[in-house]
């Protein structure tokens, strides 16, 4: 299914519907080519659950976590464009951050992908016109709570 984003306001209305969906456990795997709004739709994302402030991207730090009660739930925001091997996820303790979270997953295929969990909602966002459009593909545990 898709969702067309004319502008940063229906970004942020997406992401509030996916934060009031989210529980521990879920993955949303954000993906698409540079600049095609992956970080925008994180942080809308994050802002919905209760995030004031600034959310800084995970860009070099690859793993941003967020705990409650500063959000509804634990998160995990993971920006895997810089691993070279999905391999290097083991070396990152990514199962460690994800006990008992939510996760964002920017580049999620640098990662080896989560489409094959049940709880994972994939995204591809690309661009449309002026704005966005997000493909969205949800997994088993999503079908009942799709955005």
């Amino acid at each position: 299914m898709t969702r067309d984003l004319p502008d940063l306001a229906a970004m942020e209305r997406f992401g509030g519907a996916i934060a009031e969906r989210l529980r521990p456990g879920d993955v949303v795997a954000l993906s698409g080519g540079l600049g095609a709004g992956k970080t925008t739709l994180a942080r809308a994302i994050i802002a919905a659950l209760g995030h004031q402030g600034e959310v800084p991207s995970p860009s070099f730090a690859i793993i941003e976590s967020y705990e409650s009660p500063m959000l509804r739930l634990p998160l995990v925001h993971a920006d895997f464009y810089r691993l070279d091997d999905p391999a290097e996820v083991e070396e990152l303790g990514l199962d460690d951050y994800r006990h008992g979270a939510a996760m964002l997953a920017e580049w999620p295929e640098h990662a080896g992908g989560f489409a094959h969990e049940p709880a994972c909602l994939s995204i591809r966002l690309e661009h449309g016109g002026e704005g966005r459009i997000a493909i969205v593909e949800p997994g088993v545990d999503w079908l009942d709570r799709c955005p």
